[in-house]
């Protein structure tokens, strides 16, 4: 494990500011970064220390508030009311504004000295997970970890139409797709539309399926965690992004 240098900064987008957890490996070595996408529960605890975790493998992660424009600072944990403010403000959210405070991330990942520029790694879960699928489709992110992105078959936030899938062909590089078999806001017929859609437009990826896991497994925070499941999960996805950010590549 590397040591690590957290902060709390601040990423411009115009005239936006987000506020944002970076974590970096104490090195003078050049980095590749991922950015790391929150559930509906904001930039909390939990979602700092995956953004560590990510770092402590080498990586120059960053966790950008995808509900900035929305609500300034908020964080919460896993309560019943804590559960429908969050999802309260996820409706509220636009597509276009979430693309673009990821680009503006992505800037900012790039204007750091520690930042090498090979393409940007993405991983997100729960709704982090839909626009963590949203977001592979921008030109610098070339892997992609989504997290059991609820509703990316069926809907595309602030949008009547298209949904989220239906931008599946502007994906340019791999993504990896999380799902619980027992997650009953992702229904398997949509996981089988999902990897449908990857397939017919010969985008890289893979879709992996847990038995006895539901919405949520990776969040030890969560009633719903599976260690088995996160485990495995979470491998997978360093692996992807070892494999397609290296430097020696």
């Amino acid at each position: 494990m590397s040591e690590l240098t957290t902060s709390n900064v601040q990423i411009q987008n115009g005239e936006l500011k987000i506020d944002a957890y970076l974590a970096q490996p104490t090195t003078n070595e050049l980095c590749p970064a991922v950015i790391v996408v929150q559930e509906i529960f904001g930039v909390n605890a939990h979602i700092r220390e995956v953004t560590e975790r990510v770092a402590a493998l080498g990586y120059v992660a960053i966790a950008p508030a995808i509900y900035q424009r929305i609500a300034p600072g908020f964080e919460t944990g896993y309560a019943p009311e804590d559960i429908k403010l969050g999802r309260q403000y996820k409706v509220q959210t636009k597509a276009s504004e979430l693309l673009s405070d990821l680009q503006a991330t992505v800037d900012y990942l790039y204007a750091l000295p520690q930042v090498q520029q090979k393409g940007i790694g993405l991983i997100g879960f729960c709704f982090g997970g839909h626009v963590a699928y949203l977001g592979a489709t921008l030109d610098a992110v070339k892997a992609t970890a989504s997290f059991y992105g609820a509703g990316i078959a069926n809907w595309c936030p602030g949008e009547e139409e298209p949904t989220t899938i239906d931008r599946t062909a502007d994906i340019d590089g791999e993504i990896y797709c999380f799902f619980g078999k027992e997650d009953t806001s992702i229904p398997m017929e949509q996981v089988k539309q999902i990897e449908a859609a990857l397939q017919n437009n010969n985008i890289k990826h893979q879709i992996f399926i847990y038995d006895n896991a539901g919405h949520g497994f990776c969040c030890d925070r969560r009633a719903s965690y599976e260690p088995t499941a996160a485990a495995d999960a979470w491998e997978k996805a360093c692996r992807l992004f070892e494999h397609v950010l290296s430097d020696d590549k």
